[in-house]
């Protein structure tokens, strides 16, 4: 496990009175993996700050959302030949101390897929709002009907993925709140998809983009996004090493 690379992605948006923190937390505790900053066209002082910790930082030219922000991080690991990313926000919400613990099963070859849920947590110190509790109940519900896999938090964007199934997320990512749809199409992939526990702390930085008045949009948006990949069929992840 030693010599097997990997990068850990932060995308960003508005960040700059948070994201120099989050960077000097996540070097000083692993200084042996490569860390980049997806500055996803930020109008604050999101990549000066990240730069001053020392990240490496690639700015999009304009807003792309999560999934654009996410889907070129995905393309930097493809390229880099990089073994495993691992995904943290940007607004010090994820715990990075729990990064091993998402990586491992990744790293060993157990999962392509490891989402870090706060509900396996036995001392969980955030609580979701209503609005978010409501998507994560929502899209558990559905997930599990439509492919067999339970798990607890769909929507959470603390997650590791191996290097065959960044090769598929490289080509396509979802655009607007990935993480439930992104399951799906690794599970249509045949991918290995868990869960470990996670802490999650309070946001610190940054708006949520699940937010009361758009709940509903979201909910229905994502689903259509899942029932039409249904429809997609003869596509595997690849087995190349």
């Amino acid at each position: 496990m030693s010599t097997q690379r990997v990068l850990i992605v932060v995308p960003a948006y508005n960040e700059g009175r948070i994201i120099g923190r989050v960077v000097k937390e996540i070097k000083k505790l692993y200084p042996d993996f490569d860390l980049v900053v997806v500055n996803d066209g930020s109008g604050d002082g999101t990549l000066a700050e990240a730069e001053a910790e020392g990240a490496k930082v690639i700015s999009l030219p304009y807003n792309l959302g999560i999934g654009g922000a996410v889907q070129t991080a995905f393309k930097i690991a493809r390229d880099g030949n990089y073994d495993a990313t691992v995904q943290i926000d940007g607004d010090a919400q994820h715990d990075p101390t729990y990064l091993m613990g998402v990586l491992t099963p990744v790293l060993k070859g157990e999962l392509d897929l490891c989402i870090g849920s706060r509900f396996l947590a036995a001392h969980s110190v955030f609580r979701s709002t209503f609005a978010r509790r409501i998507g994560i109940r929502f899209f558990s519900f559905l997930l599990s009907s439509m492919t067999g896999i339970h798990l607890t938090d769909p929507t959470s964007g603390f997650r590791a993925t191996g290097k065959n199934l960044i090769r598929s997320f490289a080509n396509y990512y979802p655009v607007d709140f990935p993480e439930p749809e992104a399951i799906k199409i690794a599970t249509r992939l045949k991918a290995k998809i868990g869960e470990v526990p996670v802490n999650m702390r309070k946001r610190l930085g940054g708006i949520s983009s699940i937010r009361y008045w758009n709940t509903a949009y979201y909910m229905i948006k994502v689903t259509l996004a899942i029932l039409i990949d249904t429809l997609k069929t003869g596509e595997k992840i690849s087995d190349e090493r």
